[in-house]
């Protein structure tokens, strides 16, 4: 069963095999072939910009002990969407409008 998580259209989704795997702790934004930038990989908390992030991405939450993301319209945290706390991969999503990631505790 997939899990609609709000307005924005995410869902969790299988993981693919052949994709890139998003290291644990991280939430990481796959690129259309499958593989992750080391730029698109998040550790830290709080807010990170993002840069030439538009299309088609996938969005994979690999940290631990609950803790969550939320994509943002604006830069530097702003203009947000709820707090996603399933961990796995989430299906595609257009990125274009989106310029920033916030991890959260």
């Amino acid at each position: 069963m997939a899990l609609a998580l709000g307005a924005l259209g995410l869902t969790a989704a299988p993981s693919a095999s052949a994709a890139t795997p998003c290291p644990s702790g991280a939430v990481c934004i796959r690129e259309t072939n499958g593989t992750i930038l080391n730029k698109n990989i998040f550790y830290s908390y709080g807010s990170h910009n993002l840069s030439n992030v538009t299309g088609v991405r996938v969005l994979v939450n690999n940290q631990t002990g609950g803790a969550g993301f939320q994509i943002c319209k604006g830069y530097n945290g702003t203009n947000c969407s709820v707090v996603y706390r399933n961990k796995g991969e989430y299906e595609p999503y257009d990125f274009t409008p989106i310029n920033s990631v916030v991890l959260v505790r």
